[in-house]
């Protein structure tokens, strides 16, 4: 299994259109066969501060995830309106 921890630090005044994107591509990602989990968490101490958690079947799903037209399409939106932290992990 292949987890992605995915840090955003979204733009003042940004988040509405932050949440709504990820909330596009989220939907359209836990349709894929090889999504295990896709959840987006707030941190507490910060209002700006999102983490998105993915969980993939192996890094075939994936690499046909980061190629998807909802990927390519939304992932350069939500880029403009945060800055992002991607952290790759394989379970052991």
């Amino acid at each position: 299994m292949i987890s992605i921890v995915a840090k955003f630090t979204v733009k003042s005044g940004k988040e509405t259109e932050f949440l709504k994107l990820i909330d596009e591509l989220g939907k359209a990602s836990r349709a894929e066969a090889g999504c295990i989990e896709y959840v987006l968490h707030k941190a507490l101490n910060n209002e700006t501060v999102y983490c998105l958690i993915e969980k993939w079947k192996d890094q075939e799903a994936v690499d046909f995830h980061n190629n998807t037209p909802h990927f390519t399409g939304i992932v350069p939106q939500i880029v403009e309106l945060a800055a992002a932290e991607i952290d790759v992990y394989q379970t052991i």
